[in-house]
């Protein structure tokens, strides 16, 4: 079964060298009690500890079942260890914070033996000891002589065909002593059993061999074993050491680590407290920087919703003209001399910005290229809008019958007898924005829903419902009442000539207007209007061919038919900030646009101008300066009685003075802009809703790459406010939360280095266990692993007690936010990923810095370990 050939044991020490063995040559049978005696320090330790592999001979070869050992593997050893070589020490040697249960499983874990039969083998190897009672207790509660009895259980769970003891007795008392001497007398009957001590009597009464040792050699074999007596019994046990090498699984080894951890609860909670710093301070930059971030991506949503990428038919360059503002037009090489005044060319730089800077867009062709690209933009949008000058007339139902509102601010000033100029520079010059009364709703009914508050009723469903939108404090423009007709434009007129009158006399102006100011939900809920488009106000006359504008009383009998609105619902924008467009205004569903442009596009003055390209449907004439007869003069003439003076003319004469009046400034396109006609391929501008400013990027290059594939004069110029007004705010906090976590980092790192040594010292104080394990199969990697799985757990719960601190801390640290900003939607907010993340981290990190330490722990020598105190 075992040969020692020869065996030689050197230890070195400096220049010294001593020979714990000389030339030992043994052999021992497949069951014996062989006993090995010998004064202290003459090698019966060393000589056990290289049977059991524990240690290595210096010369010779340790023959295991006719297979010599001198190649042998780490793997090759510990496979020995566990499946064929039980070891009993003096010191019994368990591993303390285990049960006696998990003490004797522990070499069959390393087997590989599955939970349920090792828990059984385990129970078996204690009944057989007489320790079934035992099984929950920690080694410091039981007694000695019970503690030597669960290191035999332990030695012989794993059915081992040799038990190697060393002073089993020797910590014992004599009852004791003979209690564990006759439970090896009982083992040694169907397994060899080689026992190391210096008790001759114990030795003689149960030994069936004794071999005595003096200064590492062998003195005296009571019942020695030939090499003709063991060559049959050797060929049937070559294949025992070529089993699979014992592996401790993760979960082993965790379970080990955490008992131990246990052991030491405050050093471990204090351990993973300092390893949490680093994660908690991590953790509050990202919980700070993903409110505000959070706050910056509402901010940006809203906004994105109230300031889109527009795109007008007619654009100017912004940007230049600004420039021009704030040019000081210093010239380089230029030198201004002292007493001189210079004039500064801003007009002149202006007047060239707004001229050169004028372009125009060909929408038609864009429309088209992004209807291409719909489904690739979808993600990054809300909402892509096209504008059209649809003409929307509001007139309110009241008691008396149906009243007409403002259709813009041009129709205050001229009810106010204002006149300012012409009407297209007012309503898309500086007063454009005031005179805003009619908002499209932007997005689909979730996206609306996100951006609005309602107060009162409810959004907005269908074609005929609008809703009123408020500002924080419930208040909407005058304008806006005065546009719909709910206050009275008269009245203002008549406070302004009141107000007139009392400056020319000097004068207490005692008019005071009559408007109400203060409505009830329910009041404004209870408005319902018609709405007619501009084509409505213009009739096609089939006996004279033309098109003619109708009067107002004729215009609402028209009314009839009108799209019928309601005020169904009172709502607030919940970030007015960023949604100030649309404050004080009526919004209404894109399906309200689309039946207006459908009821223009469909009257008979529309159709008779469509149907008729080369003439001008409104005065009869032809687009074409062409020459007309006398006759076609007269025809002409004919029509208007107040124009039958020159019907008499001689020819040539009717031709010098009529002739100018059949030529007409108006255009095929003008008319079909005057009668309020869309062209749906054509609008005058195009809104892009972005997400968000990312998806903003994405935009601007879909736009890039179009200007790209057409000719320049073809190129698509815009405006992007938002662009001016919150770029790189995402970039500054992103760079700021950077710089802070680099500056938290390094905390982490400091302690994941004192978690290191502190697993170095966990190895210090475990050495012993590292013995225990190795002299029962345990690997190296084994070894390493337990240590690993201590700085996992220590990384873990340093992380999740991060987490969990973080989280408590955001607490206060929300209050405080919204003491400071009053911003109440701003909250730092730990994202569930940001906080898996950090775990991970802390593992990752610690479980780093125990690799020098674990890698300690597993090249320690075993022999030294088991004899660490």
């Amino acid at each position: 079964m075992l040969n020692l050939k020869n065996i030689t044991k050197e230890y070195r020490t400096g220049a010294e060298s001593v020979h714990a063995l000389s030339g030992v040559s043994l052999r021992f049978r497949k069951s014996e009690f062989v006993s090995i005696l010998g004064q202290s320090g003459c090698g019966k330790t060393t000589l056990l500890n290289i049977i059991g592999g524990l240690d290595r001979y210096t010369d010779g070869d340790l023959i295991i079942y006719g297979k010599s050992t001198k190649e042998f593997r780490d793997s090759e050893w510990d496979n020995y260890r566990n499946r064929s070589v039980g070891f009993v020490f003096q010191n019994y040697n368990l591993i303390p914070h285990q049960s006696v249960l998990s003490n004797v499983e522990l070499a069959l874990t390393l087997s590989g033996v599955s939970k349920q039969e090792r828990r059984k083998r385990a129970k078996e190897a204690l009944t057989l000891v007489g320790l079934s009672d035992q099984l929950k207790k920690k080694p410091n509660q039981m007694s000695g002589g019970q503690m030597q009895r669960v290191a035999i259980a332990r030695a012989l769970v794993n059915n081992p065909e040799i038990l190697l003891a060393d002073e089993p007795t020797g910590a014992l008392d004599s009852e004791t002593s003979v209690q564990i001497m006759e439970l090896l007398k009982e083992v040694a009957k169907d397994r060899l059993v080689i026992m190391v001590t210096h008790n001759p009597e114990l030795a003689e009464k149960y030994s069936t061999r004794i071999i005595r040792l003096l200064d590492g050699k062998v003195t005296d074999d009571s019942n020695p074993y030939t090499d003709e007596m063991a060559v049959a019994a050797s060929q049937n046990k070559k294949a025992k050491t070529k089993k699979k090498a014992p592996s401790m699984s993760f979960f082993t080894a965790l379970s080990l680590s955490l008992n131990n951890l246990l052991t030491k609860k405050a050093r471990t909670l204090l351990t993973s407290f300092a390893g949490s710093i680093g994660i908690i301070g991590i953790a509050l930059i990202m919980s700070v920087s993903t409110g505000v971030q959070a706050y910056i991506d509402s901010i940006e949503k809203n906004t994105m919703a109230s300031y889109p990428i527009t795109i007008n038919e007619a654009t100017m360059d912004t940007t230049a003209l600004m420039s021009a503002f704030m040019s000081s037009n210093n010239k380089e090489g230029i030198e201004q001399q002292e007493g001189k005044v210079y004039s500064n060319d801003v007009v002149l730089q202006v007047m060239d910005s707004m001229t050169s800077g004028i372009t125009t867009n060909n929408l038609k062709d864009f429309k088209a290229h992004l209807e291409t690209k719909k489904d690739e933009l979808a993600p990054y949008t809300n909402d892509i809008k096209y504008r059209y000058q649809t003409g929307m007339h509001a007139y309110i139902k009241t008691e008396d019958g149906y009243k007409k509102g403002l259709s813009d601010i041009t129709e205050l000033y001229e009810a106010l007898g204002m006149g300012m100029g012409d009407s297209d520079m007012m309503s898309g010059g500086m007063m454009g924005g005031m005179s805003q009364v009619w908002t499209e709703l932007v997005g689909d009914s979730a996206y609306i829903a996100e951006g609005y508050e309602v107060l009162a009723g409810k959004l907005p469903a269908s074609k005929d419902e609008v809703v009123l939108i408020v500002d924080k404090n419930n208040q909407v423009s005058d304008y806006t009442l005065y546009s719909l007709g709910i206050n009275d434009v008269s009245e203002l007129k008549k406070h302004l000539d009141a107000a007139k009158e009392s400056i020319v006399n000097g004068t207490e102006n005692e008019n005071v207007i009559n408007a109400k100011h203060e409505f009830t939900y329910d009041e404004l809920l209870s408005y319902s209007f018609k709405v007619l488009s501009t084509a409505d106000g213009f009739s096609y006359d089939q006996k004279t061919g033309l098109i003619t504008e109708l009067s107002e009383n004729a215009i609402m009998t028209k009314l009839e038919d009108a799209q019928q609105l309601s005020i169904v619902g009172i709502v607030r924008a919940k970030d007015e900030d960023v949604s100030s467009q649309s404050i004080g205004t009526v919004g209404f569903l894109s399906s309200l646009n689309e039946e207006l442009i459908k009821r223009a596009n469909e009257t008979d003055a529309v159709k008779a101008q469509l149907d008729n390209e080369t003439t001008d449907m409104f005065s009869g004439l032809s687009f074409e300066q062409k020459e007309y007869t006398a006759d076609e003069i007269r025809a002409y003439l004919s029509q208007d009685p107040e124009l039958s003076q020159y019907l008499s003319m001689p020819d040539a004469m009717l031709m010098q003075y009529a002739a100018p009046m059949m030529k007409t400034e108006a255009t095929f396109d003008g008319n079909l802009k005057k009668l309020g006609y869309v062209d749906k391929q054509k609008p005058t501008a195009i809104d892009i809703y972005p997400r968000d400013f990312d998806s903003k990027d994405v935009i601007t290059t879909v736009i890039k790459d179009y200007n790209d594939l057409v000719e320049e004069k073809d190129q698509i110029t815009y405006t992007d406010t938002v662009a001016m007004l919150m770029s790189s705010v995402t970039t500054i906090v992103d760079a700021i939360s950077y710089v802070l976590i680099a500056f938290v980092a390094i905390s982490l790192i400091v302690s994941s280095i004192m978690i290191g040594i502190i697993t170095y010292i966990s190895v210090l104080e475990r050495t012993k266990e590292i013995g225990i394990l190795r002299s029962i199969g345990a690997s190296k990697r084994d070894i390493s692993r337990v240590f690993n799985a201590e700085t996992t757990i220590v990384g873990l719960t340093a992380g999740v007690m991060g987490i969990a601190i973080t989280l408590l801390l955001l607490i206060p640290i929300n209050a405080i936010l919204h003491s400071l900003t009053g911003i109440v939607s701003l909250s730092a907010q730990l994202p569930s990923v940001g906080a898996i993340v950090l775990i991970a981290i802390s593992v990752v990190l610690t479980y780093v810095a125990g690799l020098i330490p674990s890698g300690f722990a597993a090249r320690r020598d075993p022999v030294e370990a088991l004899r660490t105190e």
